[in-house]
């Protein structure tokens, strides 16, 4: 993973760099915690968050396509510990060394008691990104909620709360990606007055304040992508539940876009 390249791009460009970069992170405020019940598998959590810099690039790894039983899988428990695995897993993936880990028999066992899961990917529904397979994670690692253009709702937020206050997963992650259909349909909509058909509005509506109006075309379409992102993440900074948790250090909310192009997920400021 590297850090966001400034410019506004066209969408089918291809951001340049390797290193990764500086991550900021939001740091709101907040209050307290909700449905303690069925589902619950409660995780230990790490002290205070000071991400200052992106983990270097993983180290190369053997090329494997079969799930090999893991000794003893220690959960990433802060959140520069989930942006690393996470970004060695997108490493393994688009360097074609998945390791597809976590479907082993005993793995399989251990998560019918409780799940413990180490990242929370707010992700939109194309089906170019799926979350385990593009961050190479398996059974139990990761969360996922995904709508069209990461559009929150009721349901949205309450899954990714969920996620956060019940489970205390360390890291939520809002991941958009080149060429999403819902941002591109937003921005058309918004640029010809066309309505969309029934529930599409919906989605096009709750994007649309992020549309760049200072450029054209496909660039517009590329740095709506990344605001709708920005937005989206600050929407749940501004979640007094989720505040908290981040104001104590045992959460971050990032935000990322995924590559099609190159299979890489950058990091946004």
């Amino acid at each position: 993973m590297n850090s966001d390249q400034a410019p506004p791009r066209g969408d089918d460009a291809v951001a340049s760099g390797s290193a990764d970069g500086p991550i900021p992170l939001v740091r709101p405020h907040g209050r307290r915690s909700l449905l303690r019940a069925a589902l619950a598998g409660t995780a230990v959590l790490g002290g205070g968050l000071a991400v200052g810099a992106y983990p270097a690039e993983a180290e190369p790894l053997p090329r494997t396509t079969r799930s090999t039983p893991a000794a003893t899988p220690t959960r990433p428990d802060t959140p520069e510990k989930a942006l690393k695995e996470l970004s060695k897993g997108n490493r393994r993936w688009r360097t074609f060394h998945q390791q597809h880990p976590h479907e082993d028999g005993t793995t399989r066992k251990a998560l019918t008691t409780g799940q413990h899961p180490f990242a929370l990917i707010l992700g939109c529904i194309d089906s170019r990104v799926p979350p385990e397979l593009t961050f190479d994670q398996g059974l139990g690692d990761l969360m996922t909620v995904r709508s069209a253009g990461e559009v929150l709702d009721e349901a949205v937020l309450g899954s990714v709360a969920y996620g956060v206050l019940e489970l205390d997963i360390p890291l939520v992650m809002v991941l958009g990606h080149q060429s999403c259909g819902a941002v591109k349909a937003a921005v058309q909509a918004d640029s010809t007055g066309e309505k969309l058909p029934a529930h599409i509005q919906y989605v096009a509506d709750q994007i649309r304040p992020a549309i760049d109006h200072h450029v054209e075309g496909d660039a517009r379409v590329a740095a709506t992508i990344d605001a709708n992102v920005r937005l989206v993440r600050s929407k749940l900074a501004a979640e007094p539940d989720l505040a908290a948790k981040v104001k104590a250090g045992k959460v971050a909310i990032v935000g990322a876009r995924y590559d099609l192009t190159t299979q890489r997920v950058h990091l946004l400021k």
